[in-house]
C-alpha cells in the first residue's frame, strides 16, 4: 500500500539550476586571482578550469596568463597545449602575457635554446619574458644547495645565432627580466640586441661587460630598472644601457646598497626624471645627498631599518608613497614630520622588523596617518613588502605601484 501511494503522486519535471552569467563568473575568478602574497593563484585557476565546459577555457585563457617553464619535457607539453593549429591552442597562446623560463645546464632534462625560441615564438602577444640562466659545472662537482657564488662560477654557453634569429622574428616584448647564474657576462648583450623595444628591465647575478667600447648604445629608452649584483657594473656598461634614457627613466630600483659613485652617476643623469626611486639602505652622507637631489621623486622606499635620520628633511612635496622599516630603535620622529609636511603624501608603506612592534611611536605612527587620511600598511614579511612596492611593469601616473587583473588588461592590449 505504501508503494502504491507514492507512485501515485504525480511526478515533476526536475528543475533546471539557474546558471550564473559567464561574465559575472569571470569577474569573481578574476577578483580571487592574486594570492595574499600577490602571486597568481594557480590552483584556484586549475580548479576553476575543471568546474564545467563553459567556465574551462575562458578560466585556462586566464591560468596561461602567465606561464613557467622549468624543464624540456615542460615546454614539450606547453608547446602541444599552445598548437596554433588548433583554435584553442591559439586561444590559450594567445593568452599569454609573462613567461618565466629557467634553463638550467645542471640538470638532466634542462630546457634547451632552441625549445625556450620556440616557446617564445608561440607567444605572439608576450609581454614579459623572464628568463633565469644558470651554468653547468663539471661532471661530479656539482654541489646541492650550492650558494649562489658558486654557481655563478659555472660556465654557460652564449645563444648561438639560430636562437637569436629566431627571437628576433618573434614578440615585441616590453618587460625583460635576466637572473644570470653563470659566468657568461655576454649573455644579455645578446639578448638586448634581441629587443629594441624594452620599457622595463631587472638585471641580476654576473655583472655584464660590454664587448667593446665601440658597442652602439642600447637604443631603448627605460622606464624602469632593477639591478641587483654583488659587485655593480661598470659605469661604462651603465652609460652604455641608459644613453638613450635620460629623459624616460622612471623608476630605478637597486636591490643591494651600491658605491656612492655608482649612485651619484645614476643621480647625475636621471634625477630630474625619476619618480621612484628604491635603495636596500641609506647610512652614508654620499647617499642622502644623492637622494636630494632627485627633486621630483613620488615613492621612495628604504628596506633598512636603520636609516639617516636625515633623508627625510629634503623629500619634495611631489612625495605620494614612502615605504620604509623599522624596529624598535629607528627614529620616527623625522617620518611623523614628513607626514605633515608633505600634502600629497597618501600611502606609507612599513615592514617591521622583530622588535618593531613594540615601538613607542608605532601608536603616532598610526594617529598621525590616520588624522591625515594617509594609508598606512604594515606587514612582518619582507617578502610581502617587496612585493608590495613592486607592481606589474607598466607606466603608472600613482604611486605606489599595484598589481592587478587591471594592470595585465593592459599588457594584454
Amino acid at each position: 500500500m505504501i508503494w502504491q501511494l507514492q507512485n501515485d503522486v504525480p511526478q515533476r519535471a526536475p528543475s533546471r539550476v539557474p546558471q550564473l552569467p559567464l561574465e559575472l563568473v569571470l569577474a569573481i575568478v578574476e577578483a580571487a586571482y592574486y594570492t595574499d602574497a600577490l602571486e597568481p593563484n594557480d590552483r584556484l585557476l586549475q580548479d576553476c578550469s575543471l568546474v564545467c565546459k563553459r567556465w574551462s577555457l575562458p578560466v585556462q585563457k586566464l591560468l596561461f596568463t602567465r606561464v613557467t617553464l622549468r624543464s624540456g619535457p615542460a615546454c614539450n607539453a606547453f608547446q602541444a597545449a599552445v598548437d596554433r593549429s588548433t583554435e584553442r591552442g591559439r586561444a590559450l597562446g594567445d593568452s599569454v602575457v609573462r613567461l618565466r623560463v629557467i634553463m638550467d645546464n645542471n640538470q638532466p632534462f634542462s630546457l634547451p635554446e632552441s625549445s625556450f625560441a620556440r616557446a617564445v615564438l608561440l607567444c605572439p602577444r608576450l609581454y614579459e619574458l623572464d628568463l633565469a640562466l644558470y651554468g653547468c659545472a663539471t661532471p661530479g662537482e656539482d654541489v646541492v644547495g650550492a650558494p649562489d657564488l658558486a654557481r655563478m662560477r659555472r660556465p654557460a654557453p652564449l645563444f648561438d645565432q639560430s636562437t637569436l634569429a629566431s627571437l628576433r622574428s618573434g614578440p615585441n616584448i616590453t618587460a625583460l627580466r635576466f637572473d644570470n647564474w653563470s659566468e657568461n657576462q655576454s649573455s644579455i648583450i645578446q639578448l638586448l640586441d634581441v629587443w629594441t623595444t624594452l620599457k622595463s628591465l631587472t638585471i641580476s647575478g654576473t655583472p655584464p661587460q660590454l664587448p667593446s667600447i665601440t658597442h652602439q648604445p642600447f637604443p631603448c629608452s627605460l622606464e624602469q630598472l632593477r639591478v641587483n649584483f654583488q659587485t655593480p657594473p661598470s659605469i661604462d656598461f651603465m652609460k652604455w644601457l641608459l644613453h638613450n634614457s635620460a629623459q624616460t627613466l622612471r623608476v630605478l630600483e637597486l636591490e643591494r646598497e651600491p658605491p656612492a659613485h655608482f649612485l651619484d652617476f645614476l643621480v647625475a643623469s636621471h634625477s630630474q626624471s625619476l619618480s621612484s626611486l628604491s635603495l636596500p639602505a641609506c647610512q652614508l652622507q654620499e647617499h642622502v645627498s644623492a637622494i636630494h637631489k632627485c627633486t621630483r621623486l613620488q615613492e621612495i622606499k628604504l628596506e633598512h631599518p636603520w636609516t639617516s635620520p636625515l633623508i627625510y628633511r629634503k623629500l619634495p612635496s611631489t612625495l605620494q608613497h614612502l615605504a620604509f622599516s623599522i624596529d624598535k630603535d629607528t627614529a620616527l620622529q623625522p617620518v611623523l614630520e614628513t607626514i605633515k609636511t608633505r600634502p600629497s603624501l597618501s600611502v606609507i608603506s612599513v615592514h617591521v622588523w622583530a622588535g618593531g612592534e613594540a615601538h613607542t611611536q608605532l601608536p603616532a605612527l598610526k594617529i598621525a596617518c590616520a588624522f591625515r587620511g594617509i594609508t598606512l600598511r604594515i606587514t612582518h614579511d619582507i617578502a610581502l613588502f617587496r612585493s608590495m612596492m613592486r607592481g606589474d611593469p607598466v607606466l603608472f601616473e600613482t604611486y605606489p605601484r599595484v598589481k592587478s587583473t587591471a594592470t595585465l588588461n593592459l599588457m594584454r592590449d
